[in-house]
């Protein structure tokens, strides 16, 4: 078998599709993206396809040892982007051509299903609580909010206490038997997570989620030690060397996003050794339906898999929906608010291949907002 065509489709409402085909007309699909620079990324896809021409897509590993490594200058998100779904589709056509789910190539299942979560909006009490109804009336136990908005380097009392209330309504709708994560988005100051984590602990949030920007990882530890709610990073950082310091920093929860960091090849080494360290893995998927299946077929094989991020129906959506793309959407509809296992071969979801080629025409240019301070300096999304 050997890879013969590569070509890479920008479908709305912000993610970038690859289709692998091989001479036995088996057919892989990957989603190798950067939400806002989905096109850097399909340049890269482009550039590495002139070292995959012609060669046998089931050597999976060696595939990526060549699309990472082979260059000179390696690492970042655009080049582990663009390698996450190329290696996606590699596992696709591996299960396809054996009639088997990526997961039983992985090990076989030690689960039979996922929990999943939904992100939810809102900047006042009132619409996180309405929000919240929603989702749970979709059948989740567990969603996730931003802390704030735009948050300035030291926090007025006012914004502390808004983020608190914030929460407070989202227990409230919640009750005890369903999970809240709150996201910081890389927005808060380490100065500012120490002084708002201690006062969301009555809540018993689920986990904080990037109470620093990831260049700062090396403080993190401060934080890890200084609540006892747990402490999530990692969408974006790319390999077991980035997520090692966090690691050893105390987090609890590592998200890599399977469309960033190397792909299934390289989330299920970091499942491992953030198994080491007792971590658990709840990787980031605010993507489409490739990413998602992706997450999924690493999860029924891992066994310290705690939870997964999906994006059916969030705010960004706008355009086009998740389940758009798929000719069956069975596999991935919520009961009890999980996913079953996913038994089809391959990622186990079928691509509408139609639909995506007509969304490439109309593509799209999504990019992220870009926040300013009062005083005209640039504030973190």
């Amino acid at each position: 078998m050997k890879i013969e065509r590569i070509e890479t489709f920008l479908v709305p409402p912000r993610w970038l599709f690859v289709r692998v085909e091989t001479d036995t007309g088996i057919v892989g699909w990957g989603e190798p993206v950067i939400e806002g620079q989905a096109e850097i990324v399909r340049t890269a896809v482009e550039v590495l396809s002139e070292r995959l021409i012609g060669a046998d897509p089931r050597r999976i590993e060696d595939l990526w040892q060549v699309m990472m490594k082979s260059g000179f200058y390696r690492g970042g998100p655009i080049l582990s982007s663009a390698v996450a779904g190329i290696d996606q589709a590699l596992w696709d056509i591996a299960g396809k051509s054996l009639g088997v789910p990526v997961h039983q190539l992985l090990g076989g299942h030690v689960r039979d299903r996922i929990r999943v979560y939904g992100w939810v909006g809102g900047d006042e009490p009132d619409q996180v609580a309405d929000n919240i109804r929603e989702q749970v009336d979709a059948g989740l136990t567990a969603v996730k909010m931003n802390a704030s908005g735009r948050m300035p380097r030291v926090a007025t009392v006012k914004e502390i206490d808004g983020v608190v209330e914030r929460v407070a309504a989202a227990r409230e709708v919640l009750g005890d038997e369903r999970d809240v994560a709150v996201d910081f988005h890389g927005r808060f100051t380490l100065a500012n997570s120490r002084r708002v984590a201690p006062l969301l602990e009555q809540f018993r949030p689920f986990f904080l989620e990037e109470p620093v920007v990831p260049e700062n990882s090396h403080v993190i530890g401060s934080l890890t030690a200084a609540t006892s709610t747990p402490v999530a990073t990692g969408e974006r950082l790319f390999s077991r060397q980035e997520f090692l310091p966090v690691f050893q920093a105390g987090i609890a929860v590592a998200q890599p996003d399977l469309s960033h960091a190397g792909g299934i090849t390289e989330v299920r080494k970091i499942a491992s050794l953030a198994e080491v360290f007792d971590v658990q893995l709840a990787p980031h998927c605010p993507l489409g339906p490739l990413a998602l299946a992706s997450c999924l077929q690493v999860g029924f094989a891992t066994p310290n898999y705690l939870i997964q991020e999906q994006s059916i129906g969030i705010h960004y959506n706008q355009g086009a929906e998740v389940l758009d793309y798929v000719l069956d959407t069975a596999p991935l509809r919520f009961i009890d608010g999980h996913i079953e296992r996913l038994t089809g071969p391959g990622l186990g979801v079928e691509i509408d291949e139609a639909a995506v080629r007509a969304a490439d025409r109309t593509g799209h240019a999504w990019r992220s907002p870009a926040w300013r301070y009062p005083d005209g300096a640039l504030a973190e999304w």
